[in-house]
């Protein structure tokens, strides 16, 4: 078999493996870490994600019978709020690509009674499989970074957004506080791998994790590719220092 070229090649953490790999090694991450990702979510944020998705939703623009994507949805902490927000005449629709995730996120809102306006499907972020300019918001936390083609990915959201609608993108990024960056990368790479054994009893998923981070676009590359991908007036928001910011762009 011939070797991969470097454009055949994209990033999984630190190592370079061929892109049609990456997705499923993602999954085997995901696989791993549902039962327990809710659980190590509040652990290794110190609670700080129920913040972050807090001030993400406090941007949707949302109100009652409109029509919002929430991708890498995984457990649908964030889609249970954005179901309030739409209301009953509105409607979430939930989209993972790890049926595992999807399933928990599906046993979730169903045992908070959260089921009249939400609709479960599976699908890959870079080929959407829904109609062009039906959403009115399009919603990712903490997914983008995981996508293999992130750039087909914002294309696709920008594609099923309607005439004035937006997309939060919310992922960790780059911290931007004086004298962040060390301890970050300290807790990243030391603490975040030995809680990921300890509790999710799995290591390896959270040096992924930690690794992901790292290898994701900056502030300002994320900001220029969703200009690339046809959205407008793109502006972002840093929280917790940098580690964290919340990208808003608009389809007009």
């Amino acid at each position: 078999m011939p070797r991969s070229r470097p454009d055949d090649e994209t990033d999984f953490g630190f190592e370079r493996v061929p892109r049609p790999e990456k997705a499923a090694r993602v999954r085997e991450v995901f696989d791993s870490v549902a039962a327990r990702y809710d659980l190590m979510n509040d652990l290794m944020s110190f609670g700080a994600h129920r913040l972050w998705k807090r001030f993400a939703l406090q941007h949707t623009g949302l109100r009652p019978g409109m029509q919002v994507l929430d991708l890498a949805g995984g457990t649908g902490d964030l889609a249970r709020a954005l179901a309030a927000q739409v209301g009953e005449t509105g409607r979430v629709v939930l989209a993972d690509i790890n049926a595992a995730m999807l399933e928990r996120g599906r046993a979730r809102l169903t045992d908070a009674g959260v089921v009249d306006n939400v609709e479960f499907v599976q699908a890959d972020a870079e080929a959407l499989p829904f109609a062009s300019r039906r959403f009115d918001c399009v919603t990712i936390a903490f997914g983008l970074r995981n996508v293999t083609d992130k750039d087909a990915a914002l294309a696709s959201m920008q594609r099923v957004l309607k005439p004035g609608g937006r997309a939060l993108v919310l992922e960790f990024s780059t911290p931007v506080a004086p004298g962040l960056s060390p301890l970050y990368d300290l807790y990243s790479f030391k603490v975040l791998p030995a809680l990921g054994g300890a509790i999710a009893g799995d290591t390896s998923a959270y040096r992924y994790l930690a690794e992901s981070i790292r290898m994701h676009p900056d502030q300002e590359a994320l900001k220029a590719m969703m200009e690339r991908a046809g959205f407008e007036r793109v502006d972002y928001h840093n929280l917790s220092g940098g580690i964290v910011a919340l990208h808003k762009g608009f389809r007009f």
